[in-house]
């Protein structure tokens, strides 16, 4: 690939996540939680875990932690939007590579039909 293409993506992957990565998370008033509308089995495996050893600290934390639930869903549609292009792709090159090389084998002359079998 060419360089100034390198660099249209590089462009495009800054600008699409530099965005998501500086938005802080919109204050939480005091004394209140916050419902969480996005939770799944994440929390619940951090409390499943939390009962059984209230003494679990985790061996890392996240890189980056987005800023909220919403982006973080966001997140998680875009890699499943990737993935599926990807496969998509992959299903479309097979299917027309298969097609490309049954279009390159010869057919076989059709079988010219005797004098008395013709359909007249």
């Amino acid at each position: 690939m060419k360089a100034r293409t390198w660099m249209i993506w590089a462009a495009i992957v800054l600008l699409t996540v530099l965005p998501l990565w500086l938005v802080s998370a919109p204050p939480a008033e005091p004394g209140a939680e916050a419902p969480s509308v996005f939770g799944g089995a994440d929390e619940r495996a951090q409390q499943a875990i939390g009962s059984i050893a209230p003494d679990y600290k985790p061996w890392f934390s996240p890189v980056v932690e987005p800023a909220s639930g919403e982006i973080a869903s966001l997140l998680f549609a875009l890699q499943a939007a990737l993935g599926a292009g990807v496969i998509g792709f992959w299903l479309g090159m097979s299917v027309t590579r298969e097609r490309a090389r049954r279009a390159a084998t010869p057919n076989p002359p059709p079988a010219s039909l005797p004098q008395d079998q013709r359909a007249d």
